[in-house]
């Protein structure tokens, strides 16, 4: 097997001075020891923030929400929870400063009233802003929507840049912090034509990606189980999520494909993206997810 595709990263020879480092990405048993069998993560959709052209002047109200929301997702029976500032239209590549001290006190808040795992999502792909809430907040991931290549999104050209994430990791001290990072993410392309196969490899063993997530082509898009398929043949050692588009109904499709869901849309009252997380639609997807075992 090529170094590159090793399931870990030695940083220092075994006869260096310094002790040892030795990183070893998410598999399939460390995934689900970690997270349960199939686990489904509920997505926190944020009010807007400050700062954002649409924010309602209220911090409170965005926690208030957002508790809300975090505790449907917990009594459902849900794995984990992800947080993103959802409400941040139109959003920017990187975050600014007030953004990220907003997202890490709304976390801080949702923490305190639900104890399940959760990750960050910083919208549009700004992994050191999630990396930095993860670590402040006791994150369990990050989701990066371009952690390795180059998309063509509606904010323009995003690179990936995996470098900066996994060195700024390690600085911190913070291995524990997974990465969940797309492959070819919705709402965006490739700049140049790419080879789906080659592209997931080099996401999983070029970018060391912890789990690998595919999408519909926007939110709440039914993901085509082929990308998981090809996904599995080409990063066998991989947990795979699916990451938009999941309902009770078409969860059979994914059956053998992947190791657990990000869902949203589909537990929101009414299936509408903006409204509350209801408690019983997230129970639906967890027992769909079940069936699945």
């Amino acid at each position: 097997m090529p170094a590159d595709r090793s399931a870990g990263v030695a940083l220092l020879g075994a006869s260096s001075p310094v002790m040892a480092y030795h990183y070893r990405m998410l598999d399939h048993a460390s995934f689900h020891a970690r997270f349960g069998e199939m686990p489904v993560f509920g997505m926190v959709h944020l009010l807007p923030l400050p700062g954002a052209p649409l924010f309602g002047g209220s911090i409170a109200a965005v926690i208030d929400r957002a508790v809300v929301d975090a505790k449907a997702i917990a009594e459902g029976g849900a794995a984990g929870l992800v947080v993103e500032n959802f409400g941040d239209k139109p959003f920017g590549k990187k975050l600014q400063a007030e953004t990220i001290a907003a997202m890490s006190r709304v976390i801080a808040e949702i923490a305190r009233e639900v104890s399940i795992p959760f990750g960050v999502n910083a919208l549009r792909s700004d992994g050191l802003a999630a990396l930095a809430i993860a670590v402040a907040t006791g994150a369990a991931f990050i989701r990066i929507n371009v952690h390795t290549g180059a998309m063509l999104t509606d904010q323009g050209v995003i690179e990936g840049d995996a470098a900066a994430v996994l060195r700024r990791r390690r600085e911190l001290g913070a291995d524990g912090v997974a990465i969940f990072a797309d492959h070819m993410v919705k709402h965006a392309a490739p700049v140049a034509q790419v080879e789906p196969g080659q592209s997931a490899k080099d996401l999983r063993y070029r970018g060391l990606a912890d789990a690998i997530i595919g999408s519909g082509a926007e939110t709440g898009g039914e993901a085509d189980p082929n990308q998981f398929a090809l996904l599995r043949a080409a990063v066998a050692d991989a947990p795979l999520v699916v990451g938009s588009g999941l309902t009770p109904a078409n969860a059979k499709r994914y059956r053998g494909l992947i190791d657990g869901a990000i869902v949203g849309t589909s537990i929101k009252r009414g299936g509408e993206v903006a409204a509350e997380v209801d408690a019983t639609r997230v129970r639906a997807v967890v027992n769909a997810l079940k069936a699945l075992r």
